[in-house]
């Protein structure tokens, strides 16, 4: 009797592994197929979608940003006239953007001096050397993508809310 009882148990489990593998596969299948369906849809670039936005960098070369305790992620605002400003990590920075078609930049930054830790600082750096150069933007409802020949930087959007 205790023979049957094991070998009806095992066949049991057998049949429910197998039988959950393939519902494994085939939801994976339909999440890979929701995922493509439900990507956001790429924006048309003008000074009007970019302007009266909180954006906070999230990603840098695709690599989730780690921020320190006692510091914030860097920011980028653009205001009236392509205005820009926020903070790098460390410092704050202003500087005029400009936009070529979905060629963005911003011109002579100005920054204000303070110290920070050195690995504050080297992402500072990498931040305010990327928005400086011409960037391809991309942009979606929640994101903005500034891609260089070094660097790619992702934002989310995080605007103020009152």
């Amino acid at each position: 009797m205790y023979k049957k009882a094991v070998a009806i148990s095992s066949a049991l489990l057998i049949s429910a592994c197998s039988t959950m593998g393939s519902n494994e596969s085939a939801t994976s299948d339909n999440s890979d197929a929701k995922m493509t369906s439900t990507m956001p849809a790429t924006l048309q670039v003008s000074e009007s979608t970019l302007q009266h936005h909180h954006w906070v960098l999230t990603k840098i070369d695709g690599k989730q940003l780690r921020v320190d305790e006692h510091f914030s992620a860097p920011t980028l605002e653009i205001g009236e006239k392509m205005a820009a400003n926020g903070t790098a990590g460390c410092n704050n920075f202003f500087g005029q953007s400009e936009l070529d078609g979905s060629n963005f930049r911003i011109e002579q930054i100005g920054a204000t001096m303070k110290m920070c830790p050195d690995n504050i600082m080297l992402t500072e750096m990498l931040y305010l050397k990327s928005l400086a150069q011409w960037n391809k933007l991309t942009l979606t409802e929640k994101e903005i993508e500034l891609k260089n020949p070094e660097h790619t930087l992702t934002f989310t959007l995080k605007d103020w809310v009152n």
